[in-house]
């Protein structure tokens, strides 16, 4: 992972949030460059309920929520959901989505690092999914999660592994052959490894306790859960009680 930077409070890339920035109005779009978030979706949130349990009535923070894609549907679910950001257009699209829908979610604009600093041990459950990829210093957010959680509770995260396959799977593939994401989505540089993660997991207070890895079939346009972590993959883990 990258170093540390200087701030916890100035971990986050510019040009990162301009490109969502300037995707915002398309986030709850199906057929948008955001389709691959909407398919997943629910395989993501039936790993985080396979994993935790039932999230009625839990205490649930959403680090880099976007458009509200994942916390509408933990809200759904019944869980008490807040989703932080930094991009605001994205999260004033959450807002007014969530005003349509009638699913209530309270949406901040504020940094993962701030947010521990304000609220530590708080929620039951954090979630940062394909977060990690786009920010400075992956670790600090993966500190910020962990101080996050209360005793017992859960962290999720998805990311990009890196490694060769990666490259030519979620860049070349996905962005430049199929186009399912715009091109200069990611940055292969800013992809993390599960051994580093789980590194960064346990530096923060957090046993790393499952694993999953998401493949895309292109003939068949279908996602799925497996044991192949070699692009994009989900990690578990916990705080000790």
């Amino acid at each position: 992972m990258p170093a540390a930077t200087s701030s916890a409070s100035v971990n986050v890339d510019p040009s990162e949030l301009e490109k969502f920035s300037a995707l915002a109005s398309r986030w709850w779009d199906p057929e948008s460059e955001f389709k691959p978030l909407h398919v997943i979706n629910p395989l993501r949130l039936g790993w985080i309920q396979q994993q935790a349990g039932p999230l009625d009535g839990l205490a649930v923070l959403d680090v880099g929520c976007g458009g509200g894609i994942l916390a509408e549907s933990m809200a759904v679910a019944g869980a008490l959901v807040t989703g932080i950001d930094l991009a605001e257009k994205s999260l004033t699209v959450a807002k007014l989505h969530g005003l349509e829908s009638g699913v209530p979610v309270d949406y901040q604009a504020i940094s993962a690092e701030d947010m521990a600093a304000q609220h530590p041990g708080k929620f039951d459950v954090v979630t940062c999914m394909e977060m990690l990829e786009h920010v400075p210093d992956p670790a600090s957010i993966v500190r910020a999660c962990g101080q996050l959680v209360k005793p017992g509770g859960w962290v999720f995260f998805s990311t990009l592994n890196r490694n060769p396959k990666s490259f030519l799977f979620a860049i070349v593939g996905a962005e430049y052959l199929l186009r399912l994401l715009p091109r200069g989505t990611h940055n292969y540089e800013n992809f993390v490894k599960p051994r580093e993660l789980a590194a960064a997991a346990r530096g923060a207070g957090l046993s790393p306790c499952g694993m999953a890895g998401m493949e895309y079939n292109p003939i068949t346009d279908h996602y799925k859960l497996s044991g192949d972590t070699s692009v994009n993959y989900l990690m578990a883990a916990r705080r000790e009680a």
